[in-house]
């Protein structure tokens, strides 16, 4: 690449503002690679009340318009599969955004190259949206593409058998293929298995997890901790049966989230006879979780099918421990040599005695965190992800396939 290299993020995720949590991992690597010396400009949907272009510490983000107003509520909310398989407005809405962004994006390779200035590598998130909206429309000359998967994106590969064709086809214009975990690399894998897949994490912002956390005596720790959206994959479902259990009869529970299954878990709470031992939350800002992480015995995620698993890298980078399902990305970030404590996914039991075991006395708490810290701060700081990634887009640019050259 060029001494001073240029990279076009495209995604449906980052940002809107300053403390946003979505899709945050991608602005920390933009971020990060920007302070390495690559130049950094995202293509990402509009929404209502977001100016077309601006910037976010120090990163240039192009919002692309779809549709009204009213209508550009696909991305930033998690809910863009929901939306498009429940209506047909939100078909239509998905077409739209499909085709701006491929338009958008088109215009930006063409004026970079005719300035002079043209980008050394196109940074795909998510095949889905963002890959299929660039599907077939790369010309000769064109810099070649990494395309990261994060997760939802190949769940939904591997839901939907109709769509593998498409997935391969996404995979095969690719010159770098990489997934935020092991886990998801194979999945990748078993559905184009042409394609290699490498894996490299997102970063986490440890200016506010972590960065300065001391193994201080007067953090007072209570209780257990959940974070993530109230769904079926979340498995909160699980830990509100564990909570029942006489190992956990004096354990309290903090839940931060929202989603489509909080009405039946409140219910289930008040059913097993826990609901005075648990705090409703709901959703709130990335930086306000750092007290709570701190606060924590532990946190506890029983997921299934995790992509990677951002709320374990935090919770540890704040020296708190994490049980888990060993199932999905969780296995690459919750390792046991490492203060990580996994069980076997579905069972409520194991999960109430590792619960009961890590949260025994405060210096298993306190060795099993700073071990745990110590691993994230090797492997997920944004200088760790954006020397990787700068290695593969080396590898990119490299390694062009012949797709590039299509029509």
């Amino acid at each position: 690449m060029s001494p001073a290299p240029r990279v076009l993020f495209v995604t449906h995720n980052v940002p809107r503002y300053e403390g946003d949590a979505a899709g945050s991992f991608v602005l920390r690597l933009a971020v990060a690679l920007q302070q390495q010396g690559v130049r950094v400009h995202i293509v990402a949907p509009g929404a209502a009340g977001l100016s077309e272009t601006g910037q976010l510490e120090g990163v240039t983000i192009d919002r692309v318009r779809y549709a009204s107003d009213a209508r550009m509520t696909l991305a930033y909310t998690g809910t863009m599969a929901e939306a498009v398989a429940g209506s047909w407005s939100g078909r239509m809405a998905l077409l739209q955004l499909l085709v701006a962004t491929r338009r958008h994006v088109r215009r930006c390779l063409d004026d970079a190259r005719r300035a002079g200035n043209p980008y050394d590598v196109v940074h795909v998130h998510w095949w889905f949206p963002s890959g299929l909206a660039l599907l077939r429309m790369w010309r000769s000359g064109d810099p070649p593409r990494v395309l990261t998967m994060h997760g939802s994106d190949v769940r939904l590969a591997e839901k939907k058998p109709v769509v593998h064709p498409v997935l391969r086809a996404v995979l095969g214009e690719t010159s770098v293929r990489t997934a935020v975990s092991s886990w998801l690399a194979d999945m990748a894998h078993r559905l184009a298995p042409d394609a290699q897949v490498h894996v490299a994490p997102m970063p986490v912002d440890v200016r506010h997890f972590g960065a300065t956390v001391t193994e201080s005596t007067d953090i007072v720790r209570r209780g257990l901790l959940f974070v993530g959206r109230l769904n079926a994959q979340k498995g909160l479902a699980d830990l509100l049966r564990a909570m029942a259990s006489p190992l956990l009869k004096e354990q309290t529970l903090v839940v931060v989230g929202d989603g489509p299954e909080r009405s039946m878990l409140e219910a289930l709470a008040e059913d097993l006879g826990v609901a005075h031992r648990i705090t409703w939350r709901g959703m709130l800002p990335q930086a306000a979780l750092v007290a709570l992480y701190r606060s924590a015995r532990a946190v506890v995620m029983p997921s299934r099918g995790e992509g990677l698993g951002l709320v374990a890298v935090e919770a540890q980078l704040c020296a708190t421990p994490v049980v888990a399902y060993a199932d999905g990305g969780l296995v690459d970030v919750v390792r046991p040599n490492h203060g990580g404590t996994l069980v076997p996914c579905g069972d409520v039991q194991a999960l109430a005695e590792a619960i009961a075991r890590v949260t025994g006395s405060a210096e298993t708490i306190a060795q099993l965190g700073a071990l745990a810290r110590t691993d994230m701060l090797q492997r997920f700081t944004p200088d760790a992800a954006a020397t990787h990634y700068g290695v593969l887009y080396e590898l990119a640019v490299r390694a062009r396939p012949s797709a590039m050259a299509a029509p």
